[in-house]
């Protein structure tokens, strides 16, 4: 259907990019899913109904191949939102982080990130109905963290952007804003985060424990849905067990 409310997400395979997928077709949204893990990507046809969404094999640093997925991604219906959340990390001491790593994440990141989001921006400015573009971002993007030199760095970069593209896209009544999850239950944490790694995490957010993803999904809804924040853009909003709020806690007793 031509009316019908398309939202694309990249990074939409596992995680946090899934957990938004399901719960936007729960509320009647059509989904168009992109991941770079082909494995990920079969894991998830089977979570998510197949009739109303599409799952797309992408690099998102490939810029002509992110611009081709976003052209076809609304199909008959209308590209009302994208979610980039696609992304890569590494705790390593900065003074010990290869250069080659630095850049990588930041392509991946802040690169990959710019990409989607011009690309739906685009879309989104061209059918004159705009829309709500959700950049997921970090705490790690707020605050200083341990071993964060490159992805603090890109999650930083991430925010600002969310920043500046709400000021360009808004003529357009296209909203922009990050979305800034703490410690959150993910393959790609359970990759990165070692037990001395969540030992920290867990002494410094104030609700002492990660996040499943399913509890970051209601405020990236609410962020895409216009009924409900058509005038909040611009905005890096953390949803994080209280742990940028909180500032530096010594250990629990």
């Amino acid at each position: 259907m031509a009316d019908e409310k398309v939202l694309a997400i990249t990074g939409g395979a596992s995680g946090i990019g899934l957990a938004i997928a399901g719960a936007a077709l729960a509320e009647g949204w059509r989904v168009a899913v992109a991941d770079r893990d082909e494995a990920a990507l079969e894991r998830a046809r089977g979570a998510l109904d197949p009739a109303r969404s599409t799952l797309t094999a992408l690099d998102v640093t490939d810029e002509a191949a992110v611009e081709g997925w976003i052209a076809g991604a609304a199909g008959p219906g209308r590209l009302a939102g994208a979610v980039s959340a696609a992304g890569i990390a590494a705790d390593v001491p900065a003074l010990d982080t290869p250069v080659d790593l630095f850049r990588r994440i930041l392509d991946v990141n802040v690169a990959g990130t710019f990409l989607l989001a011009r690309a739906a921006g685009r879309a989104m400015r061209d059918s004159g109905e705009g829309g709500a573009i959700l950049l997921i971002a970090s705490v790690s993007g707020l605050r200083g963290a341990k071993g964060r030199a490159a992805y603090g760095a890109s999650k930083a970069a991430v925010i600002n952007l969310a920043q500046v593209m709400a000021i360009d896209c808004a003529p357009h009544g296209i909203r922009v804003n990050a979305l800034c999850p703490g410690p959150v239950e993910t393959p790609l944490v359970a990759r990165v985060h070692t037990p001395e790694v969540r030992a920290q995490w867990l002494r410094h957010v104030p609700m002492r424990r990660y996040a499943a993803p399913e509890e970051i999904t209601p405020t990236a809804l609410f962020l895409l849905d216009g009924n409900k924040s058509g005038y909040l853009t611009g905005q890096a909003i953390a949803v994080d067990g209280g742990y940028a709020g909180a500032g530096l806690m010594p250990p629990s007793n």
